[in-house]
Parts: structure tokens; C-alpha cells; sequence
């Protein structure tokens, strides 16, 4: 039997889209380099248990969701909680609380979605179910370029640093787990056997 959280949580917070998952790339989804990042960009530091990652977030395109991930970040929520879905050539995700309190449901917030902006490797996204405006606390990174992200997420930042500890995270040994879609098709939420913990995010100075 699942944990409760992981049977929950897709149900919540996380729409087909974001399920998709594609070990093998397609050759048409070749790498693409990061976008500019402006000299005043936010940028946060995300210390992991296997090491830090440093975005820049974007606050021109998505000024509500970059303001709360700072100040979720700033309150702490994130400590302690972990990567708990890795998809190779996929995404992985953290940011659920735990204890499904239903907290998360205040921080809900209104789509910022780009078409302009591709989500590739290392892009920061806020997940979300089937109703656009469902983002909250729940965000995941892109491992790989995920076109049919596109202009259907609020993707509000870039990796600038530590792409090796990225791959670390990508690397962990699974779990595999397969959770039925409503569409028919199951779909990957598999789960490191060692947990890839989150100590802290905190607000660095560009």
C-alpha cells in the first residue's frame, strides 16, 4: 500500500501533463541553453542533502508565485521535506507538507503561464492539478526539455548553479511506482530509496 501522502498528492497538486514522463528524449527535444537571467533577479539557493542548487527567479513574468516561493521559503516551510518523486529525463518534485495539512490550499495562487518561456533543463516550475489556478507549495525542477510543459505551467526560474547536484538527485536509485491515470495510462511517480532531503531554501543576493 502507498503512503498516504503519495496516494493523495496527485489527486491534489499535479495535473496529466506533469505525469507525463519519457525515459528515452525525443530528437526533436534537443538541449537548450538557459534564458538570460536579468542582473536583478531574485535568486534562491536550494541546499540539498545532496548539495546546493542556485536559481534565478523570474519576478517580471511571475511576480505571485516568485513572491511566495520566497516567502514560503523565508518561513521555512520547505526544510525538511524531500524530493520525493524523481523521473529520469523527467522532473522531480518536493514541497507537499507532509502532514497533508490543508494549509496548502491558502497559498493557492492564479496561473502566470508563458508559451514564450521553454521549459528545459533545470527549469523551476509550480505544479499544479487540472484547474490552472491549483499552484501552491508543490514545485518541481525539469531534468531534461519538456516541450508539453509549455505555457501550462507557472515556470518562474532557471538553474544558474550546481547542475552536477541536479544530476545526483537524477541519479538516485528508485522505487518504481506506477499510479493509475484517469486518461488510462499509468504513469511514474517513482520514489528514491534514500530520501533526498531539502535543509533549507534561502534568498541570495544576485
Amino acid at each position: 500500500m502507498l503512503p498516504k501522502f503519495l496516494c493523495f498528492f496527485p489527486l491534489l497538486l499535479i495535473s496529466p501533463l506533469l505525469f507525463a514522463a519519457s525515459p528515452q528524449l525525443a530528437a526533436s527535444e534537443v538541449h537548450l541553453s538557459p534564458t538570460q537571467v536579468h542582473p536583478s533577479s531574485p535568486q534562491v539557493v536550494i541546499s540539498t542533502s545532496l548539495g546546493d542548487m542556485t536559481f534565478a527567479l523570474d519576478d517580471k513574468i511571475t511576480p505571485k508565485t516568485t513572491a511566495q516561493f520566497i516567502k514560503l521559503a523565508n518561513s521555512g516551510w520547505y526544510n525538511g521535506k524531500e524530493f520525493y518523486r524523481v523521473v529520469k529525463g523527467h522532473v522531480i518534485q518536493a514541497g507537499i507538507n507532509d502532514d497533508l495539512h490543508p494549509d496548502h490550499k491558502k497559498y493557492q495562487l492564479d496561473a502566470e503561464f508563458s508559451p514564450d518561456k521553454p521549459q528545459i533543463k533545470g527549469s523551476l516550475g509550480m505544479a499544479r492539478d487540472e484547474d490552472p489556478n491549483s499552484g501552491s507549495t508543490e514545485f518541481y525542477i525539469c531534468l531534461a526539455r519538456r516541450a508539453h510543459l509549455d505555457g501550462k505551467y507557472s515556470h518562474f526560474g532557471q538553474l544558474i548553479e550546481g547542475e552536477a547536484v541536479l544530476d545526483k538527485i537524477a541519479a538516485v536509485k528508485v522505487t518504481e511506482i506506477w499510479l493509475d491515470n484517469p486518461g488510462g495510462t499509468a504513469v511514474a511517480f517513482h520514489r528514491p530509496h534514500t530520501p533526498v532531503l531539502i535543509h533549507s531554501i534561502r534568498v541570495k543576493q544576485p
